[in-house]
């Protein structure tokens, strides 16, 4: 079904960003407001209780405790998220999940009719300017949140138990029968676009501009809150050095540094860091964050490293490090003079094969080393 006026896709992705990575106290009226619509669009009555729960975690423990998983998840050790649950629960029934009825198909009905409508050919162009735009961003998120959910149980990992791999299965299946409210942001971008939010759609994208995932039931949704604070780097990855770079009023948080998921305290526990230390680390991961904080051209100057490569571009220089990778970069200077009148230096990451500075600074570019003729620097 079509609204009468579908905006302009730069506006509409503008809007739909700012609902994917907004932060605050869910609107709780419109959110509901909202889910009665999309239950109403359904064919179904509205549910007779919202269940607000704080983040998206405690979302999928309760869906699980529904699914009839509670000792299942006992049996992991998650006592006290289970107990959360069934006290955000409360007593009456559930019933059914009203999943496909409310999302699932009303969503593939959209889609197929927008494709259709467009063609082959304008499809992928229209999607490219409107979903598109925040698909990467938001889908990388929503895997973190889905996998940090999991690691709830402590399972994945060599030492874990039969019964906490079990319990990371179950919520992270959980996680899978959600709405993502916010996080539908980019098909809702691409559907207001087309001028498709009207009808079935319309419940859905309210509750998305005002909360985060929900599980629909027939008696009853389950809705979590936004997310309380969300830090990111300019390509948008997830990222802060002093706390976590995503966090629920709950508590339930992940930590990263430019977008590489690192311990709690990871970050807090470098002030003492040495050139010693980053080699002997062993996880790679963690070992790119260290020379990152503690920067390449002081571990070059503490190791004694030699360049590569050097010509009127630039200095090339690469890192041994076990079990990884080389990290080869370029140095070059910038050619705008500072305040002061210095000139300052830039480290840029380039690929582990690159051979010349030229073909480093080129790669930057995302030209060939044969087509790097800059005419002017700036």
């Amino acid at each position: 079904m079509l609204t009468e006026a579908p905006r302009a896709a730069h506006f509409v992705v503008s809007d739909w960003q700012s609902a994917a990575f907004g932060t605050g106290p869910a609107d709780r009226g419109r959110a509901e407001a909202g889910v009665a619509a999309a239950y109403a669009s359904a064919g179904l009555d509205a549910p007779a209780r919202f269940v607000w729960v704080p983040s998206p975690a405690r979302g999928a423990a309760a869906a699980a405790v529904l699914a009839g998983h509670g000792d299942a998840l006992r049996a992991a050790g998650l006592d006290d998220l289970v107990d959360r649950a069934q006290g955000d629960l409360g007593a009456g029934s559930a019933g059914a999940s009203v999943l496909a009825e409310v999302r699932t198909r009303p969503w593939e009905a959209a889609r197929s009719a927008a494709c259709s409508e467009q063609g082959p050919e304008r499809w992928p162009r229209v999607w490219g300017e409107s979903g598109g735009l925040l698909w990467n961003q938001v889908q990388s998120l929503v895997t973190r949140v889905r996998a940090a959910i999991g690691d709830l149980a402590g399972g994945g990992g060599e030492d874990a138990s039969a019964a906490q791999n079990e319990a990371g299965t179950l919520l992270r299946a959980a996680t899978l029968d959600a709405v993502l409210g916010q996080h539908d942001a980019p098909w809702l971008a691409l559907f207001e676009s087309l001028g498709r939010l009207g009808g079935p759609l319309a419940g859905l994208a309210e509750v998305a501009r005002s909360a985060g995932w929900w599980w629909p039931y027939e008696g009853l949704v389950i809705l979590s809150e936004r997310p309380s604070d969300l830090y990111r780097d300019e390509p948008g990855r997830l990222h802060r050095g002093d706390g976590p770079a995503l966090a629920y009023p709950d508590g339930f948080a992940l930590h990263a540094w430019r977008g590489m998921p690192i311990p709690p305290d990871f970050v807090a526990s470098l002030t003492d860091l040495t050139a010693s230390r980053i080699s002997s680390e062993e996880n790679a991961e963690l070992r790119r964050v260290m020379l990152e904080i503690f920067g390449y051209d002081r571990y070059l100057a503490e190791t004694g490293a030699r360049p590569l490569h050097r010509d009127e571009t630039g200095v090339l220089w690469s890192i041994d490090l076990p079990g990884d990778e080389p990290v080869v970069m370029v140095e070059v200077v910038n050619s705008t003079p500072e305040p002061d009148g210095t000139h300052r230096t830039y480290y840029l990451r380039v690929p582990p094969t690159t051979r010349t500075a030229r073909a480093g600074v080129a790669w930057t570019f995302g030209v060939d080393e044969a087509d790097y003729a800059p005419q002017k620097q700036t």
